[in-house]
């Protein structure tokens, strides 16, 4: 998780400031709040102030961490310095606008007009913001085998693994990468691995490092064959198919015997350094994040009417299916520009004949158009569509993660990462069509889809716990298995008393390297061209 958050810069420029200084321009400085929540704001970072000057761009950039799975609250606020006072309580203030970092990182670049309050513009003065990623992006990928190691077993040859380590700050070994187990073999080759640099050397190519060669005992209490430390820059010498080669070193034979020279030698056939995509570069790059919602109106959910129904109204007209969708659907709304969000009811039967249950029905009525305007939009169409529908079964998800799948399918064309889309199911219970679902998931993992499921109200949500592949591999009924991890459950109850955007950020999370897995195993590359329109759904 840690790998999606970045540090973001921005840039500030001003166009046609206010004049607050008697026979000159303004003396501006822009700071940089963030909100903690309850109307609360905190300084993140100001600019430099330039002189005299009624449209200045400041060259002092504003850094700021970026967390995809949260909406941050961003202020900019414009003010005239004429002291050397910090507080800008004493200032005049020029306008100020106030933003989600989400909005700006979507755009790329932003320009709104300056306002003095919330409906009073500050004559004609704009703000322009332009976001940058900071990060190292190189990635080490490395090809290494061995020859001639010393024989652990005492039935056969050794099981050889390595494992690599970094010096912490404290000069600690920290372990960053371990290879898989070659069977029975002294001249092992393990497979090619790739790794940040950040993650491997902490970016530094003279960093020292570690590396132990062990032999696997299944009962884990693994002997060292040998070790040796070296840089990256020692790895990189490995070139032209002439290997850089290490002594594997056990110290203990070592000073035993003096003709000791080796239990080992271990080669870097290669090293090579690349660049790696991250989920910004691919927002960046005008990839646009579509938005899905299917909710659950099975008869198990109760009567909407019934205060005990999961979809009963509270008097301040939410329920859980309703706060759930608000949760997700702010963060996302920010990666779509047109805000048109397709919405989706499954599980009851409709008007006007009320007949089979539907299994994937559009939650305004409108097979040809289910689009909603924002998120505002879908709980209208929910609220709407409630006391029209009857209420049954079975719990069926396959058609909904089909035709979801199908729009994702169809947007897969292009030779750019330019769509990306994530469901989100909203659900009480048990799947009655578990095996259909399995092979559904299984097909859209190699598309550019994530599906996320809440479930709702007290229900046993095991059958959800494995269709979320973190604790082994989702497999169809025919063996066949995932192609990537893209579903991602929680149960709304962990949530209930936990602050707003809490299920959002544990919900999202996996969303930016679900992404980035996508288009790095498709081999697309982030886009340069303006946003694409959104996908058309097909009813």
């Amino acid at each position: 998780m840690a790998d999606c958050v970045s540090k973001v810069e921005l840039t500030v420029s001003c166009a046609t400031l206010l004049d607050k200084d008697v026979g000159s321009k303004s003396d501006p400085l822009c700071v940089l709040l963030q909100s903690t929540g309850d109307n609360q704001w905190e300084e993140v970072g100001r600019t430099e102030r330039v002189k005299n000057c009624d449209s200045p761009a400041f060259s002092q950039r504003l850094k700021v961490d970026y967390h995809f799975e949260t909406v941050q609250k961003l202020k900019l606020a414009v003010y005239d310095i004429d002291n050397k006072s910090v507080d800008l309580k004493d200032d005049d203030f020029l306008g100020g606008v106030e933003l989600t970092l989400g909005q700006i990182v979507a755009s790329k670049t932003v320009t709104r007009p300056l306002q003095l309050k919330t409906t009073k513009p500050a004559g004609k003065g704009t703000i322009t913001v332009t976001a940058e990623e900071i990060k190292d992006k190189r990635a080490i990928v490395l090809e290494l085998d061995a020859k001639n190691l010393d024989k652990k077993d005492l039935f056969g040859k050794s099981d050889p693994f390595l494992e690599f380590y970094k010096q912490g700050a404290g000069g600690e070994w920290q372990l960053v990468y371990r290879t898989e187990v070659v069977k029975n073999n002294l001249n092992p080759s393990w497979k090619k691995f790739t790794l940040s640099l950040q993650t491997f050397c902490s970016g530094d190519l003279d960093a020292p490092l570690k590396v132990n060669c062990l032999d696997s005992d299944s009962d884990g209490s693994h002997d060292l064959i040998g070790s040796f430390t070296a840089k990256v820059s020692d790895f990189q010498k490995a070139a032209h198919g002439s290997p850089a080669e290490f002594d594997c070193v056990h110290p203990d034979k070592q000073k035993k015997k003096k003709s000791y020279k080796n239990s080992g030698v271990v080669c870097v056939k290669s090293c090579k350094m690349v660049s790696q995509h991250t989920f910004l570069d691919y927002v960046m790059g005008g990839c646009q994040i579509n938005f899905t919602v299917g909710i659950d109106f099975t008869g198990s959910n109760g009567d909407p009417r019934s205060p005990n129904s999961l979809h009963y109204m509270s008097p301040d007209g939410l329920n859980q299916y309703l706060s759930a969708t608000w949760s997700v659907g702010l963060v996302v709304q920010d990666y779509d520009t047109d805000k048109f969000f397709p919405a989706f009811g499954f599980g009851a039967k409709l008007p006007p004949d009320y007949q089979a249950a539907n299994h994937q029905f559009a939650l305004n009525f409108n097979p040809a158009n289910p689009f909603c305007q924002g998120v505002q939009g879908i709980v209208e169409a929910y609220r709407q569509a409630l006391p029209q529908l009857k209420l049954s079964g079975p719990t069926n998800f396959s058609p909904l993660i089909n035709h979801v799948a199908s729009i994702a399918s169809a947007a897969t064309q292009g030779s750019h990462a330019t769509q990306y889309f994530v469901l989100l199911i909203l659900t009480d219970g048990e799947i009655t069509d578990f095996d259909q679902t399995k092979e559904a998931v299984v097909r859209a993992s190699r598309l550019p889809l994530s599906i996320i499921i809440v479930g709702v109200g007290p229900a046993d949500f095991k059958a959800m716990e494995l269709l979320d592949g973190d604790d082994g591999l989702l497999r169809s009924t025919t063996g066949e298995a995932v192609a990537r991890d893209i579903v991602q459950f929680v149960p709304y109850t962990k949530f209930a008393d936990a602050p707003p955007g809490a299920l959002a950020k544990s919900v999202l999370a996996e969303v930016p390297n679900q992404l980035v897995s996508y288009f790095k195993m498709m081999g697309l590359e982030p886009g340069k061209m303006a946003p694409p329109k959104q996908a058309e759904l097909k009813p």
